[in-house]
């Protein structure tokens, strides 16, 4: 069987060592993901030539004169135009807008020079040696609207030298760096499609509705009100289908059929469950979580009583 890779795209703005680190781990028989594009803010960065001369598709667009919105939006469109699932940042020295981060939400990864939370920002070895730092090193993290602050999710501490310049310091910590990226990019990629952690995120949306509780129901967990109605389904190998997947409450035939010749490979009909749900696959790598929490609360809406619905309406005129 062959593998199907997660589709990966990596921001630049220079010679793209980053990016290289992660293009020839990828080629890696066993390695969950492909570079698809890399894309850069300047035309001109040797990262592209690179990229090109390995059989990846590049795309440049020089950010000046363009409002910092637009040139996201630029960045984005070809990001999506390359179905990129992931996006890895690899010297992209730009701050990116919270509309693009939010687009990319838990999709995102970005490798900086220090062991986070020190030193986020520029000019990182200059204070590491200021401060006369035994080890300096890199940090993985996932891409927030905070600068360099998102969750860690992997570093290497580098030793501090004797003798030590921000220039040799910073030859060792790129190592480090080429190292580390592709692991933390490998985890991240395959997280996503963890039916475990695909499972939890939905409970973490599920459970933090009002009065809402979980059981087990033809071996899948379940949502309901507390002591009512049942109103979300996760759906783990169900039948030996191999999918994971979201069952919701809809309006009826309609929106089913609607919603599945909409996005064929997304939704379809569950099996013994009728006209009134819908099947959300949550294992193509690109769900958006914050749909999926607007799914859980329109249906947990369609089964809950009166006065849990009247609360919830007074709360949201506030």
């Amino acid at each position: 069987m062959v593998m199907r890779r997660v589709r990966v795209g990596v921001l630049i703005s220079g010679t793209g060592s980053n990016m290289a680190a992660l293009l020839y781990a990828s080629r890696a028989a066993d390695c969950p993901y492909e570079i698809v594009l890399v894309a850069s803010n300047n035309p001109q960065a040797p990262g592209l030539t690179l990229a090109a001369a390995e059989g990846v598709a590049t795309f440049a667009l020089a950010h000046k004169g363009m409002a910092r919105a637009d040139h996201d939006l630029a960045m984005d469109a070809a990001l999506r135009g390359a179905d990129v699932q992931f996006v890895a940042l690899g010297g992209y020295m730009r701050i990116l807008t919270p509309e693009f981060v939010g687009r990319w939400e838990g999709r995102m990864l970005n490798i900086h020079p220090s062991l986070l939370p020190k030193y986020p920002g520029l000019h990182t070895y200059e204070q590491a040696l200021a401060n006369g730092d035994t080890h300096a090193g890199c940090s993985v993290h996932i891409v927030t609207t905070e600068l360099d602050g998102g969750p860690v999710v992997g570093q290497t501490p580098v030793a501090v030298l004797p003798g030590d310049t921000p220039e040799t310091l910073a030859a060792r910590v790129l190592i480090a760096e080429h190292q580390l990226f592709s692991r933390c990019l490998a985890d991240l990629v395959t997280q996503g499609s963890s039916p475990e952690h695909l499972a939890a995120q939905v409970r973490e949306r599920a459970l933090a509705l009002p009065e809402t509780d979980e059981v087990v129901s033809h071996g899948m967990p379940c949502f309901g009100i507390v002591k009512g109605k049942k109103f979300a389904y996760v759906s783990l190998n169900h039948h030996g289908d191999g999918q994971t997947a979201l069952l919701v409450k809809i309006s009826g035939l309609d929106e089913q059929a609607m919603l599945i010749e909409q996005d064929p490979a997304r939704y379809y009909r569950p099996a013994y469950f009728g006209d009134g749900w819908i099947a959300i696959r949550l294992d193509l790598g690109d769900t958006d979580w914050g749909a999926i929490g607007d799914w859980l609360a329109r249906s947990w809406r369609s089964i809950a009583p009166r006065k849990l619905t009247g609360l919830i309406d007074v709360a949201d005129q506030f």
